[in-house]
């Protein structure tokens, strides 16, 4: 029975590794995410018939219990909220890694026999350590980005101190636990750990948060890895090391298109509110009616979309395809440009724009549009602010300075749907929108866009 487990594990890995790999794709995701699932489904079940396995009316009524609830607020939940889903679901990964560790190391039987080197322990700590750190943090992504909590960094006088000394206590006692199993020893490591959780992800803000996710995307998959090294389960660790090896490669991704160094990223210097240098910005705002802006669409060759935060907070994204469809009976030829970090996951923008029903060949992401804007007729803007911020690339002294951003400034003429007058996250003016081509529209981006429409309609 032990060889069919091994078997069927083997299996479940290829699975996942080919699921990752079609995931890939937008047009064969559902069937990368569909294999996935399959393989956890084939290791789960064929979990059940290890040898000596206790507790399995308790493991079942777990999984129906976990599954049941997953499978209703999965369905329930909006395509707006789902980073904050996102977010909550990837820290219980690395809480259950945390968990497993837990239990083994109260229990005391990873310092008995063949593991009495203190290997095995090592692995546990290190995957409870990591693993704590993801569940906290994640869960303090979650009440950001559900807005349970401020959005904005949360920062105090020697925060990065008290950081140090959590990290401190928590690495501490998992060295001393490579010694002793005693039970205060193991409290105190995982108060630690889920505390420095806590305070690493406090000062960061929510427009961080597609490479906070990323990151503990790959501190829960290196969790579950360690973990199955603990335990000696083949499946952890390939399922681990795969998710553990994505979500790092992502987050080095999100981290360039922010132009941030990985190590700000992973030591917290980043997300604070920065004051930028921005002197004066030339030109001036100036506003256009939405008549006169779908005019300039509805007689144009070529328009692209760029959508950002603001496009979701107002969960305008059908209105916008409803936009673009009725362009395109105008003959006019419409695209969407997403940058990496537009939104609050990776993703993001593909995901509310796919659900709307915007054809996948019709997303492009930086590297593949940027060149186009020279050639476009019109660009409108939706709710993105400093990922078009020309500041990036012509003044030296912005805190966003070489930062990659979509060319909107380069095309014949701009429009600009924003709610208020504010300036961007990273706390500067927004050199485009100042710009001779550029035209506003103030409002909320559903009302706008809704407008923009009907005008539509009327050429």
């Amino acid at each position: 029975m032990e060889h069919v487990i091994q078997a069927v594990y083997f299996i479940a890995a290829l699975l996942f590794i080919l699921g990752l790999r079609k995931m890939s794709s937008p047009k064969t995701a559902r069937n990368g995410i569909l294999w996935a699932g399959g393989a956890m489904g084939m290791a789960v079940v064929v979990t059940f018939f290890t040898p000596g396995l206790h507790n399995i009316g308790l493991i079942f009524i777990a999984i129906v219990v976990g599954g049941g609830a997953a499978w209703v607020s999965a369905k329930k939940v909006e395509m707006t909220n789902m980073p904050q889903m996102v977010a909550i679901y990837n820290g219980l990964g690395g809480g259950a890694a945390a968990a497993i560790a837990a239990v083994e190391l109260f229990r005391g039987e990873l310092l008995n026999g063949v593991s009495s080197s203190g290997v095995l322990v090592l692995l546990a700590v290190v995957g409870g350590l990591i693993g704590s750190i993801a569940f906290s943090g994640s869960c303090v992504a979650f009440a950001k980005l559900q807005r349970l909590i401020s959005e904005r960094p949360m920062t105090f006088s020697n925060q990065q101190t008290v950081n140090l000394v959590m990290l401190a206590i928590a690495v501490i006692a998992g060295f001393v636990l490579l010694f002793t199993d005693a039970p205060a020893m193991i409290v105190i490591f995982f108060a630690a750990a889920l505390a420095f959780g806590v305070m690493m992800t406090l000062p960061i803000g929510g427009a961080d948060m597609p490479v906070v996710i990323s990151l503990y995307n790959a501190l829960t998959g290196m969790a579950v890895a360690f973990e199955g090294f603990a335990l000696g389960n083949a499946a952890m660790i390939v399922a681990g090391t795969v998710v553990g090896a994505a979500g790092t490669l992502l987050t080095q991704l999100m981290a360039k298109a922010m132009n941030r160094p990985l190590s700000n990223v992973l030591f917290g210097a980043f997300g604070a509110e920065q004051e930028g240098e921005e002197g004066d910005v030339a030109g001036s705002l100036k506003e256009i009616e939405p008549n006169d802006a779908a005019i300039m669409m509805g007689y144009a060759n070529r328009v692209i979309i760029v959508t950002g935060y603001g496009m979701a907070m107002a969960q305008a994204q059908h209105k916008v395809y409803e936009l673009a469809k009725q362009l395109e009976e105008n003959n006019v030829e419409v695209k969407f440009a997403i940058h990496p970090v537009a939104g609050r996951m990776p993703g993001h923008m593909n995901v509310l724009l796919a659900e709307a029903g915007v054809p996948y060949d019709k997303l492009f992401d930086l590297e593949e549009i940027n060149d186009e804007f020279q050639s476009t007729d019109v660009t409108l803007v939706i709710g993105a602010n400093d990922v078009v911020n020309p500041a990036a690339r012509n003044n030296a002294a912005s805190p966003i300075y070489g930062m990659p951003i979509l060319n909107v400034d380069y095309s014949g003429n701009v429009l600009v749907i924003k709610r208020g007058r504010g300036k961007g996250f990273a706390g500067i003016e927004n050199e485009l929108f100042y710009a001779d081509n550029t035209r506003m529209l103030y409002g909320d981006a559903q009302s706008m866009v809704n407008e923009l429409v009907q005008s539509v309609k009327q050429l």
